[in-house]
């Protein structure tokens, strides 16, 4: 695993997405049905629990802290239920986040996406929103790496990938754990606030709740 070694053609400038919750608006759906589901099996569980413990950890961290909690193993089942209800969901609610087209076309750097969720969630939430074509071949996923965020990993893999040194990529995110591995990878970062505590996210480079601020702000980064 791992991205091909970066030549001495790299490129100057790299905006690396998250997916979940900065392209598309899934967070909101998704950590609302897991807080229900929690609930279900007797871990009583509100949507900002589910923000402040689960977002952008994955699943495999989410399920270790939960069977923590529980006491137990989580029920036969469980997992595969909770994706239908997500599914499910997405097909009837899933959105682009707010201003994401528009800044998209401001943006003067090449992009792509490195995401916790797998490749066939990413085509799945990013066909429904229509975002899928602007990023097809430059969409990266913890599939691809050993390790998820907080580990570098897929950032790196995705800066390689795109023929991109570290320094000169800056990364969107709206979790913790993703803020905390692009500085890891030795990258900026750019955290968006609109669903997370802005204070969450204070080890970003600066922090926005708009994406119509977004344009201006990689210009500054990478400017």
């Amino acid at each position: 695993m791992g991205g091909r070694r970066i030549d001495s053609g790299a490129s100057a400038g790299l905006v690396i997405f998250d997916c979940d919750g900065v392209l598309v608006d899934s967070d909101r759906i998704s950590l609302r049905i897991q807080a229900e589901a929690l609930t279900a099996i007797g871990l009583s569980t509100r949507y900002e629990d589910c923000v402040r413990d689960y977002l952008g950890i994955g699943m495999d961290a989410t399920l270790e802290i939960v069977e923590q909690r529980l006491g137990r193993p989580i029920p036969d089942g469980w997992v595969q239920e909770l994706d239908a209800a997500v599914r499910a969901a997405f097909g009837k609610e899933l959105e682009p986040v707010a201003g994401v087209r528009a800044a998209l076309d401001s943006i003067s750097y090449p992009t792509c996406i490195a995401s916790g969720s797998t490749h066939a969630r990413l085509r799945l939430t990013l066909g429904l929103t229509g975002l899928y074509d602007r990023f097809a071949g430059r969409i990266y996923s913890v599939e691809d790496v050993n390790r998820a965020k907080p580990a570098p990993d897929l950032f790196l893999h995705a800066a390689a990938g795109m023929n991109t040194r570290s320094e000169h990529c800056v990364v969107i995110e709206d979790s913790p754990a993703g803020i905390a591995a692009a500085k890891a990878a030795g990258m900026r970062a750019l955290g968006f606030a609109a669903e997370t505590p802005i204070e969450r996210l204070r080890q970003a480079d600066a922090t926005f709740r708009d994406m119509r601020q977004l344009p201006v702000l990689i210009e500054s980064t990478l400017g």
